[in-house]
């Protein structure tokens, strides 16, 4: 049976960050909210009848993974990716988030230095500074109406003694799907400056039609075996709030000691309900995906017509990939502070603060895509009018 993306759920009073904690985000009430990463979807049916099956069985005691947890896995990226995962590459873990500063806690040492790429996901910057090591970016450029990768910069930067480069792929919020042979001479780079290459890639199941993600372990051994892979159903399936990701680790040593660091902080123990999900979710949730992706893809085409008739002073670059939008309002001659305000307490519209992913961000605002088109249109328009009064 199809899912119904077109239906609206109220999401108000279910203790839902995008919904009920937009206001206390944005300091303004009744706010239409288009900007945490999220979907407005109702989760494939599968999984929710395995959830409520395991519920209804009453007892919710400690977990014994099976075997078929990481079967679901490996099956998954070889069917969708084309990608053979060895089991033994494979290290359940709390979070990708969590997973990305165990890593740099890991791997390098107090006052180190991590590249970035801007913009770029916010928390990219907190598990590196809260740590105690140096930001070092790598500013994206545009380049035929598509972000592309300064290489030249990148390889002057990793030769200053950068120790780790975290990479988004697919890239948030740019929507890039970078390429393999991008990837390919990013691992070059990484491996002459002996830099270790940590690639989260929870995106990877996003990307629209006419493009296809490489995981970058999947490139030769010399580029897998100094690289690390942190991912996760949730972006995928609309499950973000279980909290599940698994890392994928060729590297023996490398793999090891991030199972040790987690059986140190006693990270290691399964959430019933998350890794059923999670199972579940690559078991069967293929076609619900696919119908998903071919619903954002047309939410995507809508909104590129309604900007070129109504939004003439906002520049979209259409994504590869993710199920976001990055809004370039420079037209307009605000500053961040002022774009901000004026988008929430005139167009009452939440979409994300650009400047937070990174300097290069000023000037833009991040819209989620993924609801339902009636949603989609209202807040398009209320950004419209809200232009149209400007002096």
């Amino acid at each position: 049976m199809s899912a119904n993306f077109d239906e609206t759920h109220q999401r108000f009073g279910t203790d839902c960050l995008k919904w009920d904690g937009a206001e206390t985000q944005f300091g303004a009430p009744d706010l239409l909210p288009l900007w945490v990463a999220d979907m407005d979807f109702r989760v494939p049916e599968p999984v929710l009848l395995a959830l409520q099956k395991r519920i209804e069985h009453g007892i919710l005691g400690y977990y014994y993974p099976p075997a078929q947890l990481v079967q679901s896995i490996i099956d998954w990226w070889r069917a969708r990716h084309s990608f053979s995962i060895d089991p033994s590459w494979v290290v359940q873990s709390p979070g990708v988030v969590p997973s990305l500063s165990l890593a740099v806690r890991m791997f390098t040492a107090p006052g180190d230095k991590v590249l970035i790429q801007t913009p770029v996901y916010p928390p990219f910057f907190n598990v590196i500074e809260k740590n105690g090591r140096q930001v070092v970016q790598n500013p994206l450029y545009v380049h035929q109406d598509r972000y592309a990768i300064d290489f030249a910069d990148l390889d002057t930067k990793l030769s200053h003694d950068v120790k780790m480069m975290i990479l988004c792929s697919p890239h948030n919020p740019v929507g890039r799907v970078w390429t393999r042979e991008e990837l390919l001479q990013l691992g070059e780079l990484c491996l002459r400056h002996n830099v270790l290459l940590v690639s989260d890639e929870i995106h990877a199941d996003l990307v629209f039609s006419d493009h296809s993600h490489t995981p970058f372990t999947a490139l030769p051994d010399e580029f897998a075996q100094r690289a690390i892979v942190f991912t996760a159903p949730s972006k995928t399936f609309n499950i973000a709030g279980l909290h599940k990701s698994y890392a994928i680790i060729p590297n023996a040593k490398l793999r090891q000691q991030f199972r040790d660091e987690l059986d140190r902080l006693a990270l290691t123990s399964e959430n019933v309900l998350s890794a059923l999900a999670m199972q579940v979710a690559y078991a069967h949730g293929a076609p619900w995906l696919d119908e998903a992706l071919a619903y954002m893809e047309s939410n995507l085409d809508w909104l590129e017509t309604f900007m070129e008739t109504r939004m003439r002073g906002v520049r979209m670059i259409r994504p590869q990939g993710t199920h976001l939008v990055w809004l370039d309002f420079r037209a307009f001659g605000m500053d961040q502070e002022r774009l901000q305000s004026y988008i929430v307490q005139e167009a009452k519209v939440a979409l994300s603060d650009g400047k937070a992913f990174g300097a290069n961000g000023e000037g833009f605002l991040r819209m989620n895509i993924a609801c339902p088109r009636a949603t989609l249109q209202t807040g398009a328009e209320r950004i419209a009018a809200a232009l149209d009064r400007l002096p």
